[in-house]
């Protein structure tokens, strides 16, 4: 790797990274133990109920394959591949994968913690209300997508192919879009494609959490929801 990528980095340079990486596998080890060790403690005193308790394991569980996810990510930006002239770089699927794995595991564990720690609003289930969930859903849905897709661009570097927005480059809609045969390749090994699926899903994001918010100011809702939605757009405009 040193030898194709990097090979002018100083002591210094490197010393900076490896910590960086070092940092973050130690940060995931304590993670880890911050799940399992309170989780064993309140397990043998008796505090779990049965629901909670299969909630904990799948927690604890999917704590452990998000580590395991990260070593196989790892492991493919260090496999020697002699027919290839691309940079060495970590596999996009796998960054993906493990990026998607810790949005499920945060948003998991904030559900069960807000669950627990606020009661539950008895709301009628209007016909309004209903709709506002469903478009909630599938609000979230698209953030997910469109964190997955930023991952991709990460994997690939494609944000280094396009700078300027609106437009990409002089066009709207770049020459390169579909370059790559068979078609279904280019939204996940295309750099041009994939930038350009993020841009949309980017896109598509902001436009959903505004209309979710203006929506929602159309239905009585409690304060602590209200607020929850207005952080959202804060938030999405923010980002």
């Amino acid at each position: 790797s040193f030898n194709s990528l990097n090979h002018d980095m100083t002591l210094p340079e490197f010393k900076f990274i490896w910590y960086m990486e070092y940092s973050h596998r130690m940060w995931g080890r304590a993670v880890g133990l911050a799940y399992i060790l309170p989780a064993a403690y309140f397990w043998r005193r008796g505090w779990l109920s049965r629901p909670l308790k299969g909630r904990v394991l799948a927690l604890c569980g999917l704590v452990c394959f998000q580590g395991l996810l990260g070593w196989y990510m790892v492991k493919s930006g260090l496999e020697e591949k002699p027919d290839s002239y691309d940079i060495p770089r970590v596999s996009q699927y796998r960054l993906a994968a493990h990026l998607g794995s810790a949005l499920v595991l945060y948003s998991a564990s904030l559900w069960t913690g807000l669950s627990l720690l606020l009661p539950r609003h008895k709301l009628p289930e209007t016909k309004q209300l209903l709709r506002l969930r469903q478009f909630a859903h599938g609000t979230t849905a698209l953030i997910f997508l469109t964190a997955l897709s930023g991952a991709f661009v990460a994997g690939l570097d494609a944000g280094l192919v396009y700078n300027s927005f609106p437009k990409m480059g002089e066009r709207w809609i770049p020459e390169d879009l579909l370059a790559f045969s068979p078609v279904l390749r280019n939204i996940f090994e295309n750099p041009t494609t994939v930038q350009f699926d993020h841009r949309i899903l980017g896109i598509a994001s902001i436009t959903a959490v505004t209309a979710l918010y203006l929506f929602s100011r159309k239905i009585p809702l409690p304060q602590r929801t209200r607020m929850a939605v207005t952080s959202l757009l804060a938030v999405a405009c923010l980002q």
